[in-house]
């Protein structure tokens, strides 16, 4: 289910994005990161998220991750978003996309806020 309600939609398949490597930000108890929003990232939250310990645009081939490119789409753990937010650097997310879970760390207008058009 997604944060409003209906079924969780499609993330990102370009790239494959997601805990379990399906496209979508759904979640399971193995989970620690809370991977549950869907954002479409920008070079200020690369950035950030750099700055707080993870490096989303460096190509790891050893782990079949290209990095990330402002205007990807990828399934950032819901904790980073929301500090994202509260620094001033929360990229956009796609409603439909974000896990229902993503609510236990976020309230739904901050998301709202910052929704895709």
């Amino acid at each position: 289910m997604n944060v409003l309600g209906g079924a969780l939609a499609l993330c990102s398949t370009n790239p494959l994005t997601g805990w379990k490597r399906d496209g979508c930000c759904d979640t399971d108890a193995h989970d620690r990161g809370v991977h549950t929003v869907c954002a479409e990232v920008t070079e200020e939250f690369l950035t950030f998220s750099k700055s707080a310990g993870n490096d989303l645009s460096t190509p790891r081939p050893e782990y079949g991750f290209a990095g990330l490119k402002p205007g990807d789409r990828w399934c950032l753990c819901a904790p980073r978003w929301e500090e994202a937010r509260l620094a001033g650097f929360a990229p956009l997310v796609v409603l439909e996309a974000c896990h229902a879970g993503t609510l236990d760390h976020t309230a739904l207008g901050h998301l709202q806020a910052h929704a895709v058009e």
